[in-house]
């Protein structure tokens, strides 16, 4: 059974899709037929003609991303015979399964860091995209930081992209210019714009998705790890086998290396206790963890646009 993986934006983004892309490859290597199907804009007229394109020579295909949710169904629907799966997706069918890391699980204890750490008690969020994965990570992080410390001060901004470095600067700076001396990101591509904004401002930032601690450790305080590389290749294994789950099959801190916070080296020990702590506490699912944001959001000044 040959399995189509598709991406969606750059391949090679030094985040989200590189680390699903090892996935994919690793099912690869273990004996499958997988096809990579990769560039593909973030349209959802392109995305579902880069589906329809592909499938005629696909016996499934797996959609990476949260924006599969509202361009995978309706292509699901036009070949029933297909198996469709969608990873950081909420949609299920007849032919069609989700499986989610639970990375907003990650982004509560960056929250948390993040405002037990701050010195102006001010913090940021930025990402690009406004997809379910990146607004429940968005929602979980300021939960994270009301955990630690309900005073603190929170921003958050969705810039509009995942890889443009340009922008991601500019909204980069222009939280710090606001106060904030903790930014944690959520982007792909676009990353090294915001780390060059807190290298040149002498800022602290939470990364995502990889260990950002051992890339750049003299700007990351810790990352928010979710490994979506294990969870496509479940997907695909899971395909090929015929198994489908009946509702959204989700992994986190109480699955093994699904999902962490990797902490830099110079948090403090007490610090990386009480977090430990806390990470038993999600996994054991003691902490409620929302979902939904419903608070103010952060906007370029014209000056920084």
């Amino acid at each position: 059974m040959r399995i189509g993986v598709l991406f969606v934006g750059k391949l090679e983004d030094a985040g989200f899709n590189a680390l699903g892309l090892a996935g994919a490859l690793a099912a690869r290597e273990s004996g499958l037929d997988v096809v990579i199907l990769d560039g593909i804009p973030y349209e959802l007229a392109a995305m579902q003609a880069a589906m329809r394109r592909a499938l005629p020579d696909l016996g499934g295909l797996v959609f990476v991303g949260g924006q599969g949710d509202a361009a995978l169904p309706p292509v699901a629907t036009e070949f029933p015979q297909k198996r469709f799966a969608v990873v950081q997706g909420h949609v299920c069918g007849a032919n069609v399964a989700s499986y989610d890391v639970l990375q907003e699980q990650s982004a509560f204890l960056a929250g948390h860091l993040a405002a037990r750490t701050t010195k102006t008690g001010t913090v940021a969020h930025l990402s690009g995209h406004r997809v379910r994965p990146g607004l429940k990570g968005r929602a979980a992080f300021v939960a994270g930081v009301r955990h630690a410390a309900p005073d603190v001060r929170v921003l958050t901004g969705f810039c509009g992209s995942q890889d443009d470095n340009g922008v991601t600067r500019r909204w980069a700076s222009a939280e710090i210019a606001e106060g904030a001396d903790v930014l944690f990101t959520m982007l792909n591509g676009g990353r090294q714009g915001a780390i060059d904004a807190c290298a040149a401002a002498g800022v602290r930032q939470i990364g995502n998705v990889l260990d950002w601690c051992a890339i750049r450790p003299d700007v990351f305080l810790a990352s928010a790890e979710a490994r979506i590389d294990l969870c496509i290749s479940h997907a695909i294994e899971a395909m090929v086998a015929g198994r489908q789950p009946p509702d959204v099959r989700r992994f986190g801190l109480a699955d093994g290396a699904y999902v962490t916070l990797r902490l830099a080296a110079d948090v403090p020990a007490s610090l990386a206790a009480e977090i430990a702590d806390l990470k038993r506490a999600v996994a054991a699912g003691d902490v409620v963890i929302p979902t939904d944001y419903a608070g103010p959001e952060f906007a370029l000044e014209p000056s920084h646009a």
